[in-house]
């Protein structure tokens, strides 16, 4: 669990930065074999394109640049459970395990939105099934998250 929470504190400080950047808070990282082989922080508003997610934009570009699609043997970590759309890519990159922060259902409530937890009903209704860690160091990413919203818009 201790590697574990190395790489989500990661996750949390590039979501910090992604605030800094001008973006919404939410930072994501890949690591196969104990090291971070990738990372990523939203970058909706500065590549300006409402699909780059911290996830959606580190699976895109990694399995661009590495010519590697199937990541069965790859963890990734994330300050908040990924939308419907970053999970759909883990289920096509057949991503090996989630491991995420805050839930879905955390972020809406800050949103005063209907929550779910949407990778769980991706992943359930998928072909490809990545294992699942709810909730590692979620207070920390709440903190960021309730920092952000509501004073910002989603999207």
């Amino acid at each position: 669990m201790r590697q574990d929470e190395i790489f989500m504190k990661e996750a949390i400080r590039l979501s910090r930065l992604a605030v800094e950047h001008g973006n919404e808070p939410f930072g994501a990282v890949l690591v196969k074999d104990g090291e971070i082989v990738y990372s990523n922080e939203n970058q909706i508003y500065t590549a300006t394109d409402p699909t780059f997610h911290a996830e959606a934009g580190l699976l895109r570009r990694f399995c661009a640049e590495t010519r590697i699609t199937d990541l069965q043997d790859y963890t990734l970590y994330s300050s908040c459970e990924p939308c419907f759309m970053c999970s759909g890519a883990m289920v096509w990159t057949k991503l090996g395990r989630l491991v995420y922060a805050a839930s879905d259902i955390d972020l809406c409530k800050l949103l005063d939105e209907q929550g779910s937890h949407a990778s769980q009903l991706v992943f359930e209704n998928s072909h490809h099934k990545p294992k699942v860690t709810a909730g590692l160091l979620r207070e920390e990413s709440l903190k960021i998250l309730s920092d952000y919203f509501p004073r910002n818009h989603k999207g």
